[in-house]
């Protein structure tokens, strides 16, 4: 991390410690780049008890350097001169909601499977810039030690969705749909890598580090790094209908394992 991203990190984490209801603020991965990489930006979260003020003094509280300042859906975006900043605000008591499912509520287990495991991921690897009460520590705890019957539930939601998308790429194919040969293409891979995270019981991470990540999974098909080239390679020698017939291959060796 570069010596500026640090100090600009740190003076918020300071600010945001001050606020009596804020147990924690952890640091992305994308601040962690180059701040010439187009995927650079300052993103904190922002986990909290019970109120934060409002937006209007959250944007007087950041410094008088804030510019382009703007608020939706508890995330507060700005600039600190061309250095992207976002702050994203999650309350304590939802993320216990989420986890005392993953655990033991698995009933309700399709509230995680419709937004997938991102935010599990953020909880786990966010680099730790204040912590008020240990609580953290604790939900990572947890995460680590969640039971074979949600990682298979999660495996089965995802291979689910990668076999309906393999079916319509089959379709958009058939019929000669570029459109929505593109669509069922993105959601197919996306959904293959996903599921292989579950084999692997690892939360999925942001979309810019799938590709890498996928790779470095310790469980994988043995042909599927090949495959997986071959699916995303751009060139007029992958047509759709190869691309399809790839396709084929990856959902078949992810589902043998």
């Amino acid at each position: 991390m570069k010596y500026k991203t640090k100090l600009l990190a740190d003076r918020f984490a300071q600010t945001l410690s001050q606020w009596p209801s804020v147990e924690c603020v952890s640091l992305n991965e994308a601040a962690f780049p180059d701040t010439l990489d187009p995927y650079f930006a300052v993103i904190l979260d922002v986990f909290y008890s019970d109120s934060i003020p409002e937006a209007q003094e959250r944007s007087r509280l950041y410094g008088a350097d804030v510019a382009a300042f703007e608020s939706s859906n508890f995330k507060d975006r700005f600039l600190i001169g061309d250095i992207p900043v976002r702050l994203e605000y999650k309350a304590v008591r939802t993320i216990e909601e989420l986890l005392a499912i993953a655990e033991t509520k698995l009933d309700y287990i399709w509230f995680i499977k419709d937004a997938g495991t991102y935010g599990f991921y953020r909880l786990a690897n966010g680099g730790i810039l204040f912590s008020r009460n240990g609580w953290i520590a604790g939900i990572r705890k947890k995460l680590e030690n969640l039971g074979d019957v949600f990682w298979r539930e999660m495996r089965l939601a995802s291979q689910s969705k990668m076999e309906h998308y393999l079916s319509d790429l089959g379709a958009a194919v058939f019929q000669g749909d570029g459109f929505n040969s593109l669509i069922s293409s993105a959601g197919f891979i996306k959904s293959a890598c996903l599921t292989l995270f579950c084999v692997n019981r690892r939360f999925e991470p942001s979309h810019r580090a799938y590709f890498r990540q996928t790779l470095e999974l310790p469980v994988l098909p043995g042909s599927f790094g090949a495959e997986f080239d071959s699916f995303l390679r751009d060139d007029p020698e992958m047509t759709v209908e190869r691309r399809y017939s790839v396709a084929k291959l990856i959902a078949r060796s992810i589902i043998a394992l």
